[in-house]
């Protein structure tokens, strides 16, 4: 079955609040405009309840099927990246410096329009609780949203989520039992010497040596330390320090990115990049700092779950256009605090060729949003069927 008629119906309206979200981008927490709009939209439908001011900006809104029975959970990120657009688009962002560059503009359109069809037709039991989540992209707004109860609160059993992609065609679905993306976890290092002229090193105590031996020895933590039939990345990311030729620098400063998907591995990069960080600095008499930032963990996708979402987007997509053991990759979502707590499964769903993501020329692709739309339907309807 392809993409359901009656949303097929309403795609050029699904094709303007999405590109309404788009001139209107916000960043992290602060999705005040968003959040109105969604939940304007979500009382036009006819929706039974809608709760507003979930982690700052988030909404949580229910609508009830025909009859007793579980309540399923769909989630739709909502803000955008500090990124300057570069797209040329006639609903190009009207925010200087902000755009939505990851498409949570078209996931929030997706669910908007899987809730519009579902509040007109209720063909299923139970309760399906649409979360308009803030703050993916810096600020773990899945994790706020959890903590604030959301899953106990309103009884939600089983959670899903959609994220577009520019590496697959239109309409193609990706997913993988178990792990899909990783956990990210990010270090920043602040080395401290002493400063002094450039021409008498002996004077002083250089943190540029110190700095570079670190950044070099930190690669040998998945070469040498992390068994290799186990994934893992350590990437320095930043090195700053110095402000002119003849002058060694009092400080210098690294950042890395640590990512993994086995919890003890995870625990042996942090163990490892400290001894590291500690144990050069003490060899180039620099006194280290170091801030660990614990990330979103993996998102984990339940294989009950995802057999089951494939089989969705099977009817959606077509067989050949679904491909439900893509593999893992190293990339961070914060849905995952929600599969952590509730069993569900996390998708990526084809948009065609273009920029890539976080990209200052991405765009989303409108003619995407009926299938995320019509598969979130679906999903409900195959899940709690009457």
């Amino acid at each position: 079955m392809p993409v359901l008629n009656r949303i097929a119906d309403f795609a050029p309206e699904m094709k303007e609040w999405r590109r309404h979200l788009h001139q209107h981008p916000e960043l992290s927490f602060a999705c005040h405009k968003t959040a109105a709009f969604v939940a304007e939209k979500l009382r036009e439908f006819g929706v039974d309840e809608i709760h507003e001011g979930i982690a700052e900006t988030g909404i949580v809104a229910i609508i009830a099927g025909q009859g007793e029975g579980p309540t399923i959970g769909l989630r739709a990120d909502m803000d955008a990246l500090p990124i300057a657009e570069e797209t040329g688009a006639d609903h190009a962002s009207t925010v200087p410096g902000v755009m939505h560059a990851c498409g949570h503009d078209g996931h929030t359109t997706m669910l908007l329009g899987a809730a519009k069809y579902l509040a007109e037709t209720r063909r299923f039991k139970g309760r399906v609780a649409l979360i308009f989540q803030p703050a993916e992209e810096e600020g773990g707004g899945g994790e706020a949203m959890v903590r604030e109860g959301i899953l106990d609160r309103f009884g939600i059993g089983e959670v899903y989520a959609i994220h577009n992609t520019p590496q697959a065609p239109l309409g193609r679905f990706v997913t993988t039992p178990g792990p899909i993306m990783a956990a990210v976890d990010t270090a920043w290092v602040t080395l401290t010497g002493r400063g002094g002229h450039g021409a008498y090193p002996h004077d002083c105590i250089d943190p540029i040596p110190a700095v570079v031996a670190i950044a070099g020895s930190l690669q040998t933590i998945v070469s040498r330390n992390v068994n290799p039939l186990k994934e893992a990345v350590v990437s320095v990311t930043e090195i700053h320090s110095g402000t002119a030729s003849n002058i060694i620098p009092e400080v210098a400063c690294l950042t890395a990115t640590i990512r993994s998907f086995d919890p003890e591995v995870r625990a042996l990069l942090k163990r490892r990049f400290h001894e590291i960080v500690e144990g050069t600095a003490a060899a180039h008499n620099v006194t280290a700092t170091i801030d660990y930032d614990w990330g979103y963990p993996a998102t984990v996708n339940e294989p009950g779950k995802t057999v089951f979402a494939a089989e969705v987007a099977r009817e959606v997509a077509g067989a050949a256009a679904v491909d439900d053991a893509a593999g893992r990759e190293m990339g961070a979502e914060d849905f995952s605090y929600l599969l952590e707590q509730r069993p569900g499964c996390y998708l990526f769903l084809g948009q065609g060729k273009g920029a890539g993501l976080h990209h200052a020329a991405y765009d989303f692709n409108d003619e995407a949003a009926p299938y995320g739309a019509t598969f979130f339907a679906r999903l409900v309807e195959r899940a709690q069927p009457l």
